[in-house]
């Protein structure tokens, strides 16, 4: 996403992120090698005095080019630049799915969600730290009074079902892998990964207390994945995901990610009484459409049997008679 920033005449470990060292020679001073930055369209770098800064596009913040940036100003950036375990684990019945598409978010000055947002309609809702929706949506005088915290994520998979199975130790060991070394994410919040042919689920889990200063945050690890699996990853100049398992490649289908906050959604009966409104109209035209095709059955049925007894009247006039 973004480059390092240089200092003390060598790199700052960048991670998985790209830049150069001032010495040009695109190694460190411990040797990492640094691959040259290439621009894209979430950051803008800057050289204020001969050091090197990141900018986060959209909304101008400084951004630390060691570590994952935030979904919030990711976000961001996007909607700026495009104006410009074997068992598989059932979701919670508060697990909530981000089905509201993007939107142009309002980040604090630490990049994360501000609780409530408004689009340009002056439409406002509540959103989690991950940005999802969990409020009905209403006017300005929404009130918000706190950004709960998204502590469970179940992310989804689905690899290419014509491939066989494969080990579930060895596909845990992968994936513990990729979200330590790509995402930087440590492995204590990697809780379990679970297998069943062809599904896949990982769930990260995070509490407030157990985020230490400088730990990725889970619903950006799983931003980041997200946007890898779908062919559109954050990383400018890198290729896409490459996951193997033992040398077999995991190609994934598709991916649903499911949220699970500290505190349950707040959605108001309105949006109960639409669902179950409309599981009782389909019921109803099943039934009539039943009923209908009963009714136009039978008097099929009926009519062939008054055709068979006029015919046999007629053939009994037609007789002689003794």
């Amino acid at each position: 996403l973004h480059s390092p920033d240089p200092i003390a005449g060598g790199a700052r470990r960048a991670g998985p992120f790209v830049g150069r060292d001032r010495t040009g020679t695109g190694w460190g001073r411990a040797g990492q090698l640094y691959v040259p930055h290439q621009q894209d369209d979430h950051v803008r770098k800057e050289r204020p005095g001969g050091r090197c800064q990141c900018r986060a596009l959209g909304s101008g913040l400084l951004v630390d080019c060691s570590t994952l940036t935030s979904k919030c100003l990711l976000l961001k950036a996007r909607m700026s630049a495009s104006k410009s375990g074997r068992a598989l684990v059932r979701p919670s019945e508060h697990a909530l799915v981000d089905n509201d598409g993007l939107y142009d978010p309002d980040c604090d000055q630490q990049g994360s969600f501000k609780a409530r947002q408004c689009n340009q309609t002056s439409v406002c809702w509540c959103v989690n730290s991950v940005g999802v929706r969990r409020t009905d949506k209403g006017d300005q005088s929404l009130r918000c009074d706190e950004l709960v915290r998204t502590h469970h994520i179940l992310i989804d998979l689905r690899h290419r079902p014509d491939t066989r199975a494969f080990n579930h130790s060895d596909l845990d060991a992968e994936l513990r892998r990729l979200f330590r070394e790509r995402y930087l994410l440590h492995p204590k919040f990697v809780a379990a990964v679970h297998y069943e042919h062809p599904t896949i689920q990982i769930e990260l889990q995070q509490n407030a207390s157990q985020k230490a200063a400088g730990d990725v945050d889970i619903a950006d690890a799983a931003y980041y994945f997200e946007r890898d699996v779908k062919g559109e990853s954050v990383f400018p100049g890198r290729g896409g995901l490459d996951v193997r398992v033992r040398g077999e490649p995991l190609l994934l289908e598709r991916t649903l990610i499911y949220y699970l906050d500290e505190k349950p959604p707040q959605f108001s009966m309105k949006r109960l009484t639409s669902g179950l409104i409309a599981v009782i109209v389909v019921v109803a035209v099943a039934l009539v459409a039943g009923v209908v095709v009963l009714v136009v059955t039978n008097r099929r049925k009926s009519g062939k049997y008054k055709k068979v007894e006029v015919k046999e009247l007629g053939e009994m006039r037609k007789e002689p008679s003794l």
